[in-house]
């Protein structure tokens, strides 16, 4: 995901700590929400055609991204495991459709696992990482001097969120 600078500048956490608590409080939430989940729940398809599965496959996604270019400095079209000339032409949605086509077939168990270990290794990295580093900005030529955090945020805390609140739209319908 990339990072929405409104919102997050204006909330970004102060240190590492408070990162953390953040991210842990938005994983506990939306754990708790999908642990009790049958595996038919986990897999009925909602009005954007996802399922609770898919949604949790695109956020392990987008942390491995995030892990392995954002903060591991591979190339995103390494990480994706293509061309460099066909990842130019992607934009966010054309990456969310490889992700959903990567990953629509498998069980919910195996993205359930999936996304646990994605967020163990997330919170791992950061706790290893000095909150300085996260702090530097992204890429040298945003107008707006962005840091990394915020790609952070974004693919953490701020996403658990987005995607719980689909979760729980989707549940609400009979998914």
């Amino acid at each position: 995901m990339d990072a929405d600078n409104d919102a997050t500048a204006l909330a970004r956490p102060k240190d590492k700590s408070e990162l953390l608590e953040r991210i842990q409080r938005e994983w506990n939430a939306l754990l708790q929400m999908i642990e009790k989940l049958s595996p038919e729940q986990a897999t009925k398809p909602g009005p954007g055609g996802w399922s609770v599965k898919d949604n949790l496959a695109h956020l392990a996604a987008w942390e491995q991204l995030m892990l392995r270019s954002y903060l591991g400095g591979q190339p995103q079209h390494e990480v994706l495991k293509m061309d460099a000339a066909d990842f130019a032409h992607l934009d966010e949605d054309g990456i969310n459709a490889i992700f959903y086509e990567r990953n629509k077939d498998f069980p919910p168990q195996q993205v359930l696992r999936g996304v646990k270990q994605s967020h163990a290794q997330v919170v791992e990295t950061l706790e290893q990482m000095p909150f300085d580093e996260l702090l530097k900005v992204r890429y040298p030529d945003d107008p707006e001097q962005r840091p990394m955090l915020d790609w952070v945020i974004g693919n953490t805390y701020e996403h658990y969120q987005e995607h719980r609140r689909y979760i729980e739209e989707l549940l609400r319908h009979g998914g």
